[in-house]
């Protein structure tokens, strides 16, 4: 690697192509101090691991989103920054909301989500997810063409999270649009950008649906959500319920849309393992797990150093932020051999950080996993040679793909596909 090393936070090309990034940072070692901001690229799958086990009083989540995108809103001092932590922290961005908690804070709240997304409640919404995928179909099978992004991938993850919370049908739909692309890192404007809340344009309306379930409860994980107590038996107020559940709807919808989009992306070129899979149903959720491994839908996720440590043998002092960059542990060949090969039949194709790992391991991956293999399963039953558009995204070798401009997720922006209706 040069001194010519992208900006891995701005430059168009690694927001297209991630992977090798990932190739050409792990080529100066497993953990390198990038040029642009400072930040520790850790790209080896034993080193992420390293850092997203370690405890929250050596590495904070307090900066899990947005990285050293902006800077920390003071300067770090010392050898232990916990203090100073602690007085700025309002200040940061996200800074309310799961992903960003530490210690006591996050473990009450994630044990409150925790008791609602049990398995019985996911198997008891497969029936409905069925239902809903085939509707979607039907609703641009005829075409023998659509924007598998938007009109499928995204649109089933939203009405699917929808429902399970329990969102009025009639606002679903104009969720459906509202939600269409997450939060802009690199281009837009700041509060959907870095702002402490970029999800506060959803608050009213959830604050709305809260207080209706708080006054007739139904049998929604909202209406189970206000009823939930902390381990001290009190109850959280509107605010703390509103912060998880907008986190769980976007979250909720986000990730799945992503990831059934990837999955689409790659049958389009694949038509021999599209066979394979109509014979082979059972193995969808292994292929899922391999699109993940590949080219998930969260590039990176970040900590910060509270006291002076070290990773893989690198020194890290005290307020350095770590990119722990899970989409280059995932194709790390000391873990995986050949990365670049998509093969369903690995060994060990569950053992992805797709969904990161320790304390801050997603809350929805069971979800996630469930309505993506629902929504490739009746997408396969449904549509016959399903191949990308040349029309819109180019010829097999030289694809051209958009994607969102954000740095820490991967989200494409549009997958025009054709088929025939089977």
């Amino acid at each position: 690697m040069t001194d010519l090393e992208p900006d891995f936070f701005s430059d168009p090309n690694v927001i297209a192509d991630p992977r090798s990034y990932f190739d050409l940072a792990r080529g100066k070692g497993p953990v390198h101090r990038e040029p642009h901001h400072g930040t520790l690229m850790v790209t080896g799958f034993d080193e992420a691991m390293d850092v997203l086990s370690r405890p929250d009083t050596v590495f904070s989540s307090a900066v899990a989103v947005v990285g050293p995108i902006p800077p920390l809103p003071f300067a770090p001092a010392g050898h232990d920054i916990r203090e100073q932590l602690a007085a700025h922290r309002d200040e940061l961005p996200w800074s309310r909301h799961l992903a960003t908690l530490d210690g006591a804070r996050h473990a009450e709240r994630r044990a409150l989500l925790a008791a609602l997304l049990t398995y019985k409640r996911l198997l008891a919404n497969e029936t409905y997810l069925r239902g809903l995928a085939d509707r979607v179909i039907d609703g641009f099978i005829g075409q023998g063409r659509c924007n598998a992004a938007s009109d499928y991938a995204h649109a089933v993850a939203t009405y699917a999270i929808s429902d399970l919370m329990g969102v009025p049908e009639a606002d679903r739909g104009e969720l459906v649009t509202l939600l269409g692309a997450p939060p802009s890192q690199v281009e837009g404007d700041a509060v959907h950008k870095i702002g402490p809340d970029p999800l506060i344009f959803l608050k009213d309306r959830f604050d709305g649906y809260l207080r209706a379930r708080q006054a007739s409860p139904g049998s929604d994980l909202m209406s189970e959500l206000v009823q939930s107590r902390f381990k001290d038996g009190t109850a959280p107020d509107l605010d703390d319920l509103s912060d998880l559940a907008r986190f769980l709807f976007g979250a909720g919808q986000d990730t799945t849309s992503r990831l059934v989009a990837h999955a689409i992306r790659v049958l389009g070129d694949d038509p021999d393992l599209q066979a394979r899979l109509r014979r082979e149903p059972e193995r969808i959720p292994d292929f899922l797990e391999e699109t993940l491994r590949f080219d998930g839908p969260v590039k990176v996720t970040y900590r910060l150093a509270l006291v002076d440590t070290e990773v893989g043998g690198f020194a890290v002092p005290a307020g350095t932020i770590v990119t722990v960059c899970l989409t280059g542990g995932n194709n790390d060949p000391r873990h995986f051999p050949e990365p670049d090969r998509f093969d369903i039949d690995r060994e060990n194709v569950r053992d992805h950080m797709a969904f990161s790992r320790g304390a801050h391991f997603c809350l929805g991956a069971p979800l996630a996993r469930l309505e993506s293999k629902v929504a490739i399963e009746r997408l396969l039953a449904r549509l016959a040679d399903i191949r990308i558009s040349e029309e819109h995204h180019g010829p097999p070798g030289a694809r051209r793909y958009r994607y969102e401009p954000t740095y820490t997720f991967r989200s494409l922006s549009d997958l025009h596909i054709t088929f025939t209706p089977a």
